[in-house]
């Protein structure tokens, strides 16, 4: 199989294996291992295949394979001619409804953890051969140089090239340790607070414990809900949770102040080039159908 990717050269399909094998493994050591392939060869055949390109398409540092512009703009269209190998085999061997192929997401640690992952597993049984990778980062990953495929965030997408949708309202309330459920709130004079640490002072949730508990001392501070679900069961403070997270939690409380803390609202969107994408429709679909509100 060939694919003209320039008005100069054909590509071997076999070229383009090695390339996406390289761009998801990072090394040449991880890309030959999953392609059962010797590093030497991998090598040559990545400098034979940028060589034909007239393009550079991995920068080389000490951490591992890195893709240029140059390599982040053919990688969907190597991810097409892989989906259609696949395809193609799948057809061979009498298998043309099975997906197959990786997918990598990009979601906050507790999004991952209590709404993702029951969807991801279930996803994994109706198509065992797609390999989800699902990375819990604060950062917000770029869909352009495809360091991730979907990406689920608090924030609208406004780059140019992907596609998004509101997914859910999710709603936010104050708890506290059951031990002090009968303990009066107040002001927040003698409370102690577990928030956010200063990298995320601008969250919503910080500036509301602020205003409504202005006498309370911060103890504690972590950018992980799961932490702070935690230390609040333990009683190192009062936190601010998402109530898919909160009410979930063993040990601690739904507490009322008399209003509650602003709600966020999370946000999916992909790379254009991935519309057609099978594996990632079919994820998508199944995420909206568990997920959106």
């Amino acid at each position: 199989m060939h694919l003209c990717l320039s008005m100069e050269s054909d590509v071997d399909w076999s070229d383009v294996e090695i390339f996406l094998a390289i761009a998801r493994e990072g090394t040449l050591g991880g890309a030959a291992r999953k392609l059962g392939q010797t590093q030497p060869t991998m090598g040559r055949r990545l400098k034979a295949f940028e060589a034909a390109l007239g393009q550079t398409l991995f920068q080389r540092t000490p951490d591992g394979f890195v893709l240029t512009d140059e390599g982040a703009a053919i990688l969907s269209h190597a991810e097409r001619m892989e989906e259609e190998a696949l395809a193609l085999r799948r057809a061979l061997a009498g298998q043309g409804s099975q997906l197959e192929g990786p997918l990598r997401l990009s979601s906050s640690d507790w999004f991952g953890t209590h709404l993702l992952s029951p969807v991801l597993a279930d996803f994994s049984l109706q198509h065992p051969k797609v390999l989800v990778e699902l990375i819990t980062d604060a950062r917000l990953l770029n869909l352009s140089r495809r360091e991730a495929d979907l990406v689920f965030r608090i924030t609208p997408f406004t780059e140019p090239d992907a596609i998004s949708r509101k997914l859910m309202r999710i709603e936010y309330a104050l708890y506290a340790s059951q031990a002090l459920e009968h303990q009066t709130i107040g002001d927040g004079a003698g409370m102690r607070l577990v928030t956010m640490d200063e990298a995320f002072g601008g969250m919503p949730d910080v500036a509301w414990l602020k205003r409504m508990l202005p006498k309370a001392e911060i103890a504690m501070r972590s950018n992980n809900r799961d932490v702070q679900a935690m230390l609040c069961a333990r009683g190192a403070g009062l936190a601010v949770l998402p109530r898919p997270l909160g009410e979930t939690t063993a040990g601690i409380i739904r507490v009322d102040i008399g209003e509650n803390p602003p709600g966020r609202d999370t946000w999916v969107g992909y790379h254009r080039d991935l519309k057609r994408l099978a594996r990632l429709r079919a994820l998508l679909d199944l995420v909206i159908e568990r997920l959106a509100n």
